[in-house]
């Protein structure tokens, strides 16, 4: 969502690239796999998807414990595994930022997306969305802080997100809840400024669920006034 990133920066001591694997015990994990960031689609094997998801759970566990800037060697001890293991599967921090992120959303996000196309009330159904999406940035906040000096969080790793956000709000509209006048591009700003409330809070507190309920407000038609201009192109940035 958030797109200011200054680009990817390695802090400490984490090293500025895959380091040798010579002395790696866990070699055979490579073998017949595709990189994190190959971009190959082929399964992996048994022992590298075991791998792979001992160490981003590692990831998720060392940024709540050490902040942002947590070292990846780190991580790797926490998973038992190599640093040269850890650099197949991923090979730079930011494509373990986007993996973190991608458990998140279909662990924290996907399963409340789907109870909310089947509230019964599509108000509420919108709520649950745009809440549960803001909890899991809350709940996680250091990998939200790392994803975003990283890099990471450019226009696009919100997609599958507001993919799903979208019916929610068209559904809202044909049920008179939500004002006919809210486009896709409005939704991605609104979202956008609801996780910068997360910057401006200390780790941890709730306050975030007050502006929910206040946009939610904004967007009933009874509220609603004549928009003065037609919402802009999104300026996507891409790391």
């Amino acid at each position: 969502m958030s797109t200011d990133s200054s680009g990817p920066a390695r802090t400490g001591s984490d090293p500025a690239g895959p380091p040798s694997t010579g002395s790696d015990s866990a070699g055979s994990d490579s073998a017949g796999s595709d990189s994190a960031g190959s971009g190959f689609s082929r399964p992996l094997r048994a022992d590298a998807a075991r791998n792979s998801e001992k160490i981003v759970r590692a990831a998720r566990e060392i940024y709540a414990e050490r902040g942002p800037d947590a070292m990846l060697d780190e991580v790797a001890r926490r998973a038992g595994v190599g640093i040269a293991t850890l650099y197949r599967r991923f090979p730079d921090k930011g494509a373990l930022l986007r993996a973190v992120l991608n458990q998140q959303f279909a662990e924290r996000v996907e399963p409340a997306l789907g109870r909310a196309l089947e509230d019964a009330d599509p108000r509420h159904g919108l709520a649950v969305a745009m809440e549960a999406a803001l909890s899991s940035a809350a709940g996680e906040y250091n990998v939200l802080i790392a994803a975003r000096k990283t890099g990471v969080l450019t226009s696009g790793i919100g997609d599958r997100f507001f993919d799903a956000l979208d019916p929610l709000v068209e559904r809202g509209q044909r049920s008179g809840v939500i004002r006919e006048d809210l486009v896709p591009q409005d939704v991605r700003r609104i979202m956008t400024m609801l996780v910068s409330v997360l910057w401006t809070m200390e780790p941890g507190q709730d306050g975030w669920q007050r502006y929910v309920t206040l946009v939610l407000d904004g967007l009933a038609p009874a509220a609603a006034s004549t928009l003065p201009y037609p919402a802009p192109e999104l300026r996507r940035r891409e790391s």
